[in-house]
């Protein structure tokens, strides 16, 4: 299951998964609407391990992964909980 993180200024969408079969590491999935279609990339946590990544530049892949290493911490611990909406002491 995905749950809803961010949206930013500009529609870009940041969604991330509960914790994986692992029980540590968590999918971020960001999704940008361009005409006709998504740009779109996968992030994994803690690692961040970038995978899947389509029509995003070097540079922004470099913006995302400064801004996630801002809040894999509140990602990481929401995903345990279930997402904001399931969160305590949020």
């Amino acid at each position: 299951m995905m749950y809803p993180f961010m949206t930013l200024e500009d529609k870009t969408e940041i969604v991330h998964s509960e914790l994986l079969e692992d029980g540590k590491s968590v999918k971020v999935y960001i999704e940008k609407p361009i005409n006709g279609g998504f740009c779109s990339a996968e992030c994994y946590l803690p690692e961040y391990r970038w995978e899947n990544i389509e029509g995003f530049t070097s540079k922004e892949i470099e913006s995302y992964q400064s801004f996630i290493e801002s809040v894999a911490h509140i990602i990481i611990r929401l995903a345990g909980e279930g997402g904001f909406d399931n969160a305590s002491n949020f």
